[in-house]
């Protein structure tokens, strides 16, 4: 996985998808960089939140049991290994189960995995084995993605499968479902030039019509990294939230 946003931290970093060679950056709305609450007890994101590389979850396919279509992104990933990773790491992780989010009326999967350097990854194999070595995290992640956008003035999200964790052979069964359509999309069978998706494929290696060379100015003018620390959360961000609302 990649992790964009490290455990207990605020800022919504994601891959930006509509970019050439899709640069991991804060998101923005309305012109504001966008942060996440920490609504009692949750600190920021409470796991290395990221991405799986080489997925993308279709937004013309309906799911046959969320009967939701996809959210037009790579597909979410959730690790919760000890370590607090940082954003552009490269993990390599075990699969352990899923939860399928219906955000604003999309399918939006969440993997749960764990780093396989992880002092419990010998321990967790499956999704059951969460709940036994980490118990409370399973319905943690489910109050957590039910209610962090009820800050905002949005209601509180909704889940599939009364959201229920699927386990691991259901998650891998969606990884390859949602890798099986990013091949598509890259090597032209599917169109990623409409506005329904507004993606990038331009890359260097993986070819289809996307495929550049390292002369290409688009890949030739990419800034350097500037390692500058992330710039302080105003106050008005930085506090808590006492959701009232939520469904025990």
């Amino acid at each position: 996985m990649i992790v964009e946003i490290p455990r207990w931290t605020n800022a919504k970093m994601e891959i930006s998808k509509e970019e050439p060679f899709n640069p991991i950056k804060q998101d923005t709305k309305k012109g504001r960089l966008r942060y996440v609450r920490n609504c009692f007890p949750h600190h920021g994101y409470i796991w290395n939140y990221g991405a799986f590389p080489q997925t993308w979850e279709d937004p013309n396919v309906t799911h046959a049991e969320t009967k939701a279509k996809g959210d037009n992104d790579p597909l979410d990933v959730c690790e919760i290994g000890e370590q607090v990773g940082y954003t552009g790491q490269i993990k390599q992780v075990k699969v352990l189960g899923i939860m399928a989010l219906l955000d604003e009326g999309e399918t939006d999967w969440k993997v749960i995995v764990v780093d396989v350097h992880d002092p419990l990854a010998p321990k967790l194999n499956d999704i059951e084995d969460v709940e036994r070595h980490l118990p409370g995290l399973i319905r943690a992640t489910n109050e957590w993605f039910r209610i962090y956008k009820i800050p905002d003035g949005k209601g509180e999200n909704t889940f599939a499968f009364s959201g229920e964790a699927k386990n691991k052979k259901y998650a891998t069964e969606i990884i390859h479902e949602c890798h099986e359509a990013w091949r598509r999309l890259v090597s032209g069978e599917t169109d990623a030039k409409t506005p329904a998706y507004d993606l990038s494929i331009r890359n260097l290696t993986v070819g289809g019509p996307g495929m550049v060379t390292p002369n290409d100015p688009t890949y030739a003018n990419i800034p350097p990294d500037s390692r500058h620390p992330p710039a302080p959360i105003d106050p008005s961000i930085n506090k808590w939230f006492y959701i009232s609302s939520v469904t025990v």
